[in-house]
């Protein structure tokens, strides 16, 4: 007997998880919360007057470009602190302390900073990504063997080049595991700040959807579509997750 596919089951669960909805909503007569056909409607309502398009378009613009700075400098960042020990002792503890802090609570300053609009947007989601990525390479660059470091130094490479072809290649698989979850925070946190710091994205459709009338349907597909888009991402980088296993093989082998 053949096993039951993934997907298969993932379909099922959605459709069942659909249905309770929308028993569970008819049971209670609550007309304030929308069902799941109300919701079907307000995505299709969305897409037609192109708001769907522009505002998903908006808030993946400001997660691109905050998600990308917090790479180029999170991940070089941690691997030199791991693999130069003073500096990331003498770091290290900055990074920790901001760490716990809530990019929420850097919305105040964000907007004093840079205004109103993307440019606020965008530190939101530098500040919750650039933490956790470096604090994730410097502790991968420091479980890297000690074997392989020598092996390099006996090659005569230098301290940036043992970065570049050892530690980079041996902490990949970690760092990926990073890049995921930190994308994820990304996420998060650019639908929180479109909410009080700019006037676009799906964020911003959210809580404009509540002022504006109590569209409680508009809310919800934009929930729904957030949710979509994060298991989108999600599902992207696990599939990314099978490639540094394979690079590092090839790179290590005679």
């Amino acid at each position: 007997m053949r096993p039951v596919p993934t997907w298969l089951i993932s379909t099922i669960a959605v459709v069942v998880a659909i249905l309770l909805w929308d028993i569970a909503i008819r049971l209670a007569g609550d007309t304030l919360i929308p069902g799941p056909f109300a919701v079907a409607k307000a995505l299709g309502e969305l897409a037609i007057s192109g708001k769907l398009v522009r505002y998903a378009i908006a808030s993946l613009f400001r997660v691109t470009w905050g998600f990308t700075l917090a790479v180029v400098v999170g991940i070089p960042l941690g691997l030199f602190l791991g693999w130069f020990r003073r500096a990331g002792r003498t770091v290290g503890p900055t990074l920790q302390f901001l760490r716990p802090i809530s990019p929420l609570a850097w919305i105040p300053l964000a907007i004093l900073w840079f205004g109103v609009g993307d440019g606020s947007a965008v530190f939101l989601i530098f500040i919750a990504s650039v933490l956790p990525l470096s604090l994730t390479a410097l502790q991968a660059s420091q479980n890297v063997h000690f074997v392989h470091v020598e092996a390099a130094r006996n090659f005569g490479l230098s301290g940036f080049a043992i970065i570049r072809r050892v530690l980079f290649p041996a902490a990949l698989p970690q760092l990926i595991v990073g890049v995921r979850i930190s994308l994820g925070i990304a996420w998060m946190i650019v639908v929180a700040a479109e909410m009080i710091a700019v006037n676009s994205g799906l964020g911003f459709l959210i809580v404009d959807s509540r002022n504006a009338g109590d569209r409680y349907d508009l809310v919800v597909a934009g929930m729904v579509t957030i949710g979509a888009i994060g298991l989108v991402l999600d599902t992207g980088l696990r599939r990314l997750e099978r490639v540094p296993a394979f690079a590092v093989a090839a790179r290590t082998s005679p």
